[in-house]
């Protein structure tokens, strides 16, 4: 059993390797602002100065290296913005352009790339061996300004279910298998390291809950130990694809849509003008269709208990699968072969 140490000589090996990520954008420049009066209040509405835009500076938050040569793991909400450009800022002086080469936004984990070498990084623990209680400690850097941020705390749970927004406007994303600490997590932490006592990364903070305290969530490592895996191997994240949206199926959707199951996965268009099922895609050539609910996979239950998502992601690329399907009054077994997401 490795050594454990305090959180004083804890905080003198991680921080170097914690890093803030700065996201900037191209914007219009804003010149001033004007008053408009509206329903008995004054808005301040921005000028804007012809088509000539800035770079701006429009969030920043928090990674960690996890190789000498310049990997790094942060959330994938943190780089979401595609039209965006990143910075790894890892002193005042020393700022490089990130290369974003896999968002996994079914577990929110990104891994990024810079180009330099002789770094200092973080050791990858094991997540499957956290326990209640044990001691820990989250480090980032809130609102990417208050950098080398360390907080202490404690395993408060394991294996947490939640849904969370990155912004008001953005599509709630469900997390699963988290663990909970109460060690504080702020904003501009996402994608900071969680680390044991031993001075192992266990975790990715990710989340934290409105209005409560001491309430924060981390990834387990071991979803990102595959991640960054295949991306040193492949270059990208290689995740099994079938080619459909859909919605998972529970009693009050059930109830409200006069559907006759409660549970499943009911294929459907998120909105009109897309497909709910790609023509050329593994679903499309086994001949899937709009409005079928999928019951199972391999005799295997979807339920809110164990999403679509969940099952597909424990299948290889390649094998062939059974699909237990719902059609009007039918059932259907319908077998087809997973293929890798583009």
């Amino acid at each position: 059993m490795s050594k454990k140490y305090s959180i004083e000589e804890l905080a003198k090996v991680v921080c170097p390797a914690v890093i803030t990520i700065a996201a900037s954008k191209d914007l219009p420049k804003i010149e001033g602002f004007y008053s408009l009066p509206y329903n008995n209040q004054n808005y301040m509405i921005p000028k804007m100065k012809g088509s000539k835009k800035v770079e701006t500076k429009i969030g920043g938050a928090s990674g960690f290296i996890v190789s000498s040569d310049g990997y790094i793991i942060t959330s994938s909400h943190v780089v979401s913005d595609q039209e965006a450009s990143y910075t790894a800022v890892i002193e005042p002086t020393m700022k490089y352009p990130v290369k974003v080469i896999s968002r996994d936004s079914l577990n929110d984990i990104a891994v990024l790339k810079i180009q330099a070498d002789k770094l200092p990084f973080l050791n990858l623990g094991d997540s499957s061996k956290v326990k209640i209680g044990e001691q820990v400690i989250a480090v980032g850097n809130p609102l990417g300004e208050f950098y080398d941020t360390v907080s202490a705390g404690i395993v408060s749970g394991l294996s947490r279910l939640i849904s969370a927004q990155s912004g008001p406007m953005e599509k709630s994303t469900r997390l699963k298998g988290l663990i909970q600490t109460d060690a504080a997590i702020n904003p501009g932490n996402s994608g900071g390291p969680l680390i044991d006592m031993r001075g192992k990364v266990i975790g990715i903070n990710t989340a934290m809950v409105s209005g409560a305290q001491n309430l924060g969530f981390a990834i387990p490592i071991n979803y990102a130990k595959k991640d960054l895996e295949e991306v040193q191997k492949y270059g990208k994240i290689k995740r099994p694809f079938l080619g459909i949206k859909y919605i998972m199926i529970n009693k009050e959707i059930a109830e409200t849509n006069d559907l006759p199951v409660t549970y499943g996965a009911l294929i459907i268009r998120e909105r009109l003008g897309e497909e709910a099922v790609l023509p050329n895609s593994t679903a499309g050539k086994a001949g899937l269709k709009e409005f079928d609910i999928i019951l199972e996979v391999d005799d295997e239950k979807i339920d809110e208990e164990n999403y679509l998502s969940d099952i597909l992601e424990k299948r290889d690329i390649g094998r062939e699968i059974s699909l237990k399907v719902l059609r009007k009054k039918n059932i259907l077994n319908i077998s087809l072969k997973l293929e890798e997401k583009k």
